[in-house]
């Protein structure tokens, strides 16, 4: 079996036409660092490489799915990455570039010609949520949750495909306010394929998985080639290029460059408490004041006191 840092898959003990794909940092609730994309990437292609795998399961190890990128190290940490420039001008190419191909490595997911299938429980959040919605199909736990928190500051999502999962009325409700919502309404909305008790969540998903494994593969790919074509009609691409772009814009614009800041200080924590509490985030000049404040009190090797 191929071996990987952030997660594992292997052929299904029961079934060796079902790949399971592990998200498995479990003690960081799968959160996602610069090898998890490769890694998915790497793994879909293994298995679409295997002749008797037929479907792929995408679940995460732990407490839940995928809590998104670690911010622990993108948001708290003094580092410079392509993502979070400390140099200046900010190069939004750079930005691009890399967030670009991690949108890729998402999109083998939705590419794979074996049929992908999202198993969530706990989280699917924020960066996590774009992986599971690459997925062909998902299913859910009842109380599982999974939203994109940070586009009330910090982030775009890269994959864009809430509108196209949900339709444009229920993805401007939850891009605007940054809610997650339940496995249940997932449901309800139509995000989800079925949501179930959390101690039926394996046997629905591996019930489905079975189902589709008895399908020829050559089948599956072009009857997914057909409905991914649709998409693509509709300029899934260009909606994609679009988001990217926006997505390192929101990090290096006043707004985000004051909660990197505030993330910096005071932990990443309370910077997640303060985006998600619903209080107003600061804007314009009163987010560049407050920048400036903040960086004044930072020592010479860039640390804050």
């Amino acid at each position: 079996m191929p071996d990987y840092s952030t997660l594992s898959i292997q052929p299904d003990e029961r079934n060796p036409r079902i790949a399971r794909l592990l998200l498995n940092r479990p003690e960081k609730l799968n959160a996602i660092n610069d090898a998890t994309p490769r890694e998915i990437r790497a793994a879909v292609e293994w298995a679409n490489a295997e002749p008797a795998i037929h479907v792929i399961v995408v679940e995460g190890a732990g407490k839940g799915f995928c809590g998104g990128y670690d911010l622990s190290l993108f948001g708290e940490g003094d580092i410079d990455h392509p993502c979070q420039q400390e140099r200046h001008p900010w190069d939004p190419m750079d930005d691009y570039a890399f967030m670009k191909r991690n949108t890729e490595d998402f999109m083998s997911l939705w590419r794979s010609a074996k049929p992908t299938i999202a198993q969530v429980h706990g989280a699917a959040v924020a960066g996590g949520s774009d992986i599971a919605l690459c997925c062909d199909l998902l299913v859910m736990a009842e109380d599982a949750r999974i939203g994109y928190m940070p586009t009330r500051v910090w982030g775009c999502p890269t994959t864009a495909m809430w509108t196209y999962r949900l339709g444009p009325m229920r993805a401007k409700q939850l891009m605007f306010t940054g809610d997650v919502i339940s496995g249940q309404t997932a449901a309800e909305w139509g995000l989800a394929n079925e949501a179930v008790p959390a101690d039926q969540l394996d046997s629905t998903v591996m019930a489905l998985a079975n189902r589709i494994a008895g399908v020829p593969s050559s089948h599956l790919a072009m009857h997914k080639i057909v409905v991914n074509q649709v998409m693509l009609n509709m300029g899934l691409e260009q909606s994609q290029q679009m988001a990217t772009v926006f997505d390192g814009i929101t990090r290096h614009n006043p707004e985000g460059l004051w909660f990197r800041r505030y993330a910096q200080e005071q932990g990443f924590k309370a910077a997640v408490q303060w985006r998600d509490g619903g209080e107003p985030i600061p804007e314009g000049d009163e987010a560049r004041a407050l920048v400036r404040e903040m960086e004044a009190r930072r020592r010479p090797d860039g640390k804050c006191q």
